[in-house]
């Protein structure tokens, strides 16, 4: 072999490990590809959760925008301005120099409710601002994603640090109020005699109806009770703690429009001996018959959706009530509703799967069939029987942010599992939702619950 074929050969052989070593790097990136620096993460996390809120209202007139339909229910406008103050106060006012608002009055529209952050325009006026603009609050809403971006993508790893956990509150505080623009926006358009349509893609009517309710054994046992872990929880979700429960059995769905019909159908609306006091005053003062958004039309019920207004589809699970009409109908079928740790026990082992905001069906859906725990996650937020309170342990943080939660522990009941307003990403097993027991206006529903002797 000559020189020149020796040193050929070396030649392929080293291209034939370079092109080995590429192959196997290229196969590797495939099965293991990777991981983007936590700052670009943190941008594209951020583009998500605020484009979302931008689609959501994307069909919106300026004037759908700024109705106030009751003191609880706040304008579109107000949140699309509201969760931006929030990333203003929370992350530039602290951690981008020189920054400067520019438009500082905003800082007293649109705090809700964090004294510590400074004074606030009241609530229930909130439908009387008519300036800015939703045109303005709209280029509010770009002026500060720019300055946020900008600052995410300029920190190093020391700044991130301490922006990353308050820019992750803010992502999951801006979720919250998408379910709340959902929920307004219905709230708003069933006032008008137009009943205006959100969406107009109408969901089918059900071709089955859900067999008889199976109620599904648990044995007594301690648990583990809230979050554990370091990836993002509320602060009352914890302290994680055990607590006894004592046996019980769940009913394998929630219940249905037209089950719950068969409970307005005895005139349950009429009797007092299902309704707790509080709630048989309640119901006679608001003068209820029915869920909100429910109509009788020629004898029959109809119900008012964000696609229109529909016949009462009974294979649906029902919604729109409070927690006194839930806890009156478990007393009129001779169950109860679940307290928030038999139902936090009974979903450890499931996937957190369901009708979330994510499928835009905006509407809960029929129990897909089976004897099996379903529609735990996403249709409806399931009303407890258990008081909003602390854990054990449980100290409310110091500062604005304190204020997210603690403060309103007090006269409200847990709801659990998310609804079809929520979004998928935005849940957790541990995620305690709390609402006053009258309340209607967001997707709420029923899950019963029985002792096991």
């Amino acid at each position: 072999m000559t020189r020149w074929s020796r040193r050929q050969k070396k030649t392929s052989s080293r291209k034939a490990k370079t092109l080995i070593s590429a192959l196997r790097t290229a196969a590797a990136e495939q099965q293991h590809p990777a991981v983007a620096p936590r700052g670009e993460q943190l941008a594209r996390r951020y583009r998500q959760v605020r484009d979302f809120t931008t689609r959501l209202c994307q069909n919106l007139q300026p004037e759908d925008c700024v109705v106030q339909s009751m003191p609880d229910v706040s304008p579109a406008k107000w949140h699309l301005a509201h969760t931006t103050w929030f990333f203003e106060t929370f992350i530039l006012k602290v951690w981008m120099q020189r920054y400067r608002a520019e438009v500082p009055q905003y800082a007293f529209l649109f705090n809700s409710y964090y004294n510590a952050a400074g004074d606030m325009h009241r609530r229930d006026l909130r439908g009387l601002i008519s300036r800015p603009t939703v045109q303005e609050t709209y280029r509010y809403r770009t002026s500060v994603d720019e300055c946020v971006l900008q600052l995410i993508a300029s920190a190093n790893d020391a700044l991130l640090d301490e922006i990353e956990p308050v820019l992750i509150l803010g992502f999951n505080h801006e979720q919250q109020h998408q379910e709340l623009l959902v929920t307004v926006i219905k709230h708003v358009f069933a006032q008008n005699p137009l009943f205006p349509i959100f969406v107009p893609a109408v969901p089918t009517p059900s071709q089955h109806r859900p067999g008889a309710q199976h109620f599904v054994p648990f044995d007594e046992a301690t648990v583990p009770i809230g979050h554990e872990g370091h990836d993002f929880s509320y602060d009352n979700e914890g302290p994680r703690h055990r607590a006894l429960v004592h046996a019980f059995s769940l009913s394998n769905r929630l219940v249905t429009n037209g089950e719950y019909l068969a409970f307005m159908e005895a005139n349950g609306y009429t009797r007092p001996e299902f309704w707790l006091s509080l709630g048989w005053t309640t119901a006679c003062e608001q003068q209820w018959q029915a869920p909100l958004y429910w109509e009788k039309r020629d004898g029959e019920w109809w119900n008012f959706t964000l696609t229109g207004f529909r016949r009462v589809d009974e294979a649906e699970p029902v919604t729109h009530i409070s927690y006194f009409e839930a806890d009156a109908y478990a007393n009129w079928d001779g169950a109860r509703l679940a307290t928030e740790f038999e139902w936090e026990r009974a979903a450890a082992d499931l996937a957190i799967e369901g009708n979330f905001v994510d499928r835009e069906r905006f509407h809960p859906a029929p129990a897909p069939g089976g004897e099996q725990l379903q529609q735990m996650f996403g249709d409806v937020w399931e009303w407890t029987r258990s008081a909003y309170l602390p854990y054990p342990g449980y100290r409310v943080a110091p500062g604005a942010l304190g204020e997210y939660n603690g403060k309103f522990m007090c006269n409200q009941m847990v709801l659990r599992g998310g609804s079809c307003a929520t979004s998928r990403d935005h849940m957790r097993l541990t995620y305690r939702n709390f609402f006053p027991p009258e309340k209607r206006w967001q997707f709420t529903g029923i899950r019963l619950a029985r002792d096991l002797s």
